[in-house]
């Protein structure tokens, strides 16, 4: 499955993260690299300092056909579609065109590697996975979360366990990448600016599945029965998980434990009593993380330990601050619909007591289905960004709505409204490319808004 680089011209197709480590790993092993992107230099100060000292040549400002043409394998960043002109012409001359992480994981050895993929929850599923595995064995957690996987192969560390984040648009680029466990978490209506429909979205997400073999394992989830198709797609063995009474091949939460079934002689039940796992879907989550986990051998005491241990992620329903009785929770990746229903179904219904800031630059996805939330639970919506006209015309009728255009006057206008045990939650269901470089800065920025705020 390795890759020889050496002497080969290797064109690298934009220069974000995931760029920058492939670029690096060709470099290293020998290969005359170009790297493209349309950015110009000015605007990519952080990657060309990341790529001092690499053997790299650049053709920024623009893509030039040539560079494609000539080259003998062209390495794609996750956010350059493959339907670029430029890209489809290589391939209509035969050159290979690839993924970072399937350029990674053609020097991966016998590190067996665990992807998990889903419109939501991946990066929450994905760091406790790899919480889970670390108990008992060297683990790199990274991917489409965090860290390239590239970068594991730079390092030279020897690993274990690779769990990596997989977004739709890493795994159009795959052509060998052979999970040992894939997990597909669910599909809901996401990146519908860049696929043309559901099916063709679904159809790159089902490629996690399609290079598993006999003793693999594909785990989807129970509840969506389109993930549970693709999984028995797969030449390894179907899993589920999901909700209700244990049940064959599979992991079940019956609102106590989660329970799972025939991997060891005893049933196995798990409990979920982290603060940062609170709601439906973080169980959700737990019960993936943990077939993963059990399924490679991680022994019952440390996955439940790491359960109890698991402190959250960044930017994902994060408490930042608890001021006056009010709760301030960052959950700015929740970059579109679904996530920002499950973030919002977690804090119970009853009275409205959540201030809820909405808008981003939109998805071309309804807003409509958060509707249904609001009722007992949405005291005040908040609207910022380029999407808040269309965020107002379908849910401004459902509570008192203000569009305050940026976040610096939501959180000025939510602190005035939020009253001791209410929540502010900066839940956005949009990307936040209209007024910051991505949901990290926007989450960043809200925390130290909330800290600027004055006290009473």
């Amino acid at each position: 499955m390795s890759l020889e680089l050496a002497g080969r011209k290797v064109l690298v197709v934009g220069l974000a993260k995931s760029g920058v480590s492939a670029a690096r790993l060709a470099a290293q092993r020998g290969a005359r690299v170009t790297a493209t992107d349309r950015r110009a230099a000015t605007e990519l100060a952080p990657a060309l300092r990341a790529l001092e000292g690499a053997k790299v040549s650049y053709a920024l400002g623009g893509h030039d056909e040539r560079d494609f043409a000539t080259s003998d394998l062209v390495v794609v960043s996750p956010g350059v579609p493959l339907s670029l002109p430029e890209i489809e012409a290589a391939r209509r001359e035969g050159i290979p065109v690839m993924a970072e992480v399937e350029l990674a994981a053609r020097f991966l050895g016998d590190v067996a590697v665990v992807a998990i993929t889903g419109t939501n929850g991946k990066s929450t599923t994905t760091a406790l996975a790899g919480a889970l595995f670390q108990e008992d064995r060297r683990t790199f957690v990274g991917g489409n979360l965090g860290t390239p996987l590239c970068d594991l192969v730079l390092s030279g560390r020897a690993v274990d366990v690779a769990v990596v984040e997989l977004s739709s648009f890493q795994l159009e680029g795959i052509e060998r990448l052979r999970p040992r466990v894939a997990a597909l978490l669910n599909l809901t209506p996401d990146h519908l600016d860049r696929y043309r429909s559901m099916d063709e979205y679904a159809a790159a997400k089902s490629r996690v599945f399609m290079n598993q073999q006999q003793g693999d394992v594909a785990l989807a989830n129970a509840r969506d029965p389109r993930t549970v198709a693709m999984a028995r797609s797969s030449r390894g063995e179907a899993w589920t998980f999901g909700p209700g009474a244990p049940e064959a091949r599979s992991v079940r939460d019956d609102g106590h434990a989660l329970h799972v079934t025939e991997i060891s002689a005893e049933p196995e039940a798990y409990h979920v009593r982290s603060r940062a796992l609170r709601g439906r879907h973080n169980r959700e989550n737990a019960m993936a993380a943990l077939a993963c986990a059990r399924l490679l051998g991680v022994p019952g005491p440390a996955v439940q330990r790491a359960l109890d241990e698991f402190p959250g992620l960044p930017h994902r329903l994060e408490l930042v601050s608890e001021r006056d009785g009010v709760e301030w929770v960052n959950d700015s990746k929740a970059t579109n619909v679904d996530s920002t229903a499950v973030g919002l179904a977690a804090f119970p219904a009853g009275r409205p007591s959540v201030v809820l800031v909405l808008g981003g630059r939109g998805k071309k996805a309804p807003y409509a289905p958060l509707a249904g939330l609001f009722p007992g639970r949405v005291k005040a919506l908040l609207t910022i960004g380029e999407d808040a006209p269309a965020i107002e015309r379908e849910l401004g009728h459902q509570a008192p709505t203000e569009s305050c255009g940026d976040l610096a006057t939501a959180v000025d206008r939510a602190s005035r409204i939020a009253q001791p045990g209410d929540v502010v939650l900066l839940s956005p269901a949009c990307s936040s490319y209209d007024q910051f470089r991505n949901y990290e800065e926007r989450g960043e920025a809200f925390r130290r808004l909330v800290a600027g705020l004055p006290r009473p």
